[in-house]
């Protein structure tokens, strides 16, 4: 990684034009994370990227790999109580 932003310069100066942002990466769900976490590996692998920018980028993404599962968990958890509770409710 070269340290500048997606929207800097290459050349450093203030007067050339702007770079448009990188594409958005897919993150929706645990898959799309993983997909990406092995892209991640493979950069590091193929010396694309330094080792230690791909670890801050690994953690990154597992941090948004628990996030994903854990709102996954609340939706389905949330599914269940409300199907219980239609049960409990049709046998009194």
């Amino acid at each position: 990684m070269s340290g500048k932003g997606p929207l800097e310069n290459e050349d450093g100066g203030g007067g050339g034009q702007i770079m448009s942002p990188p594409p958005k990466i897919d993150l929706r769900d645990a898959h799309a994370i993983r997909r990406e976490l092995g892209s991640v590996y493979r950069d590091m692998r193929a010396g694309r990227i330094a080792t230690s920018d791909g670890t801050k980028l690994a953690f990154v993404l597992d941090l948004l790999r628990r996030a994903v599962e854990t709102s996954d968990l609340q939706d389905r958890i949330a599914l269940i109580e409300r199907q219980f509770e239609g049960v409990s409710h049709a046998q009194h």
